[in-house]
C-alpha cells in the first residue's frame, strides 16, 4: 500500500511538473502572440501537444494507481480520490503530508496554468477582433460612396461614385 502512495505521490509530481512547463509555454505564448510570430507560435503548439500527451498518460496512470489503492483498502473505486485517499491515510500522517502537499502544488501549478491561457485566450480574442477591424477598414477604403440619383418613384438608385470621386460631366 505505501508503495502505491509513494508512486502516486511521484506520479503527481510528474503531472506538476508538466503544468509548469505548459504554464512557462504560455507565458512565451504571449510575447509571441503579440509579435504576430506564428511560425513560433505553431511549434510552441506543438510542444504544447507533446505536454497534453504526457498528461494523459499520466493521468490513466494515476487513475489505475487509485484503483489499485482502492481494491488494497476495500473500497469503491470510482469513488476513489485523491482528497479521499488523504482521509484515509489518517493513521500515517508522514504519507498523508507529502500525499496532500503533492496534491496541493499541482492544482496550483494547474491554477497558473488556466489562468495564462485566460489571459492569452483574451489576447487572441482581441487580435482577432483588430484583424476583422483592419480587414473591414481595407474593404471599405475600396468602396466609394453611393450617390444620392433618385428614379421617378423616388427611390434610391444606389449608383456608386467612379474612381475619381466626380460624376460631373465635361
Amino acid at each position: 500500500m505505501a508503495s502505491l502512495v509513494e508512486e502516486l505521490i511521484n506520479v503527481l509530481t510528474e503531472e506538476e511538473k508538466v503544468y509548469r512547463t505548459l504554464a512557462a509555454n504560455g507565458e512565451k505564448k504571449r510575447q509571441i502572440i503579440i509579435d504576430a510570430d506564428i511560425p513560433a507560435l505553431e511549434a510552441l503548439t506543438d510542444l504544447d501537444q507533446q505536454a497534453g500527451d504526457e498528461l494523459l498518460i499520466m493521468s490513466n496512470k494515476q487513475v489505475s494507481l487509485l484503483t489499485d489503492i482502492a481494491n488494497v483498502l476495500g473500497k469503491s473505486d470510482e469513488k476513489m480520490t485523491v482528497t479521499r485517499l488523504i482521509g484515509y491515510l489518517g493513521t500515517q500522517p508522514d504519507i498523508q503530508a507529502k500525499l496532500t502537499a503533492a496534491r496541493d502544488s499541482l492544482i496550483e501549478a494547474a491554477a497558473q496554468m488556466k489562468e495564462i491561457n485566460d489571459l492569452n485566450s483574451q489576447l487572441l480574442a482581441q487580435a482577432i477582433e483588430l484583424t476583422e477591424f483592419d480587414i473591414t477598414l481595407f474593404k471599405s477604403m475600396k468602396q466609394a460612396p453611393e450617390t444620392a440619383n433618385y428614379d421617378r418613384n423616388a427611390y434610391n438608385t444606389g449608383d456608386i461614385l467612379g474612381s475619381s470621386g466626380f460624376d460631373a460631366k465635361q
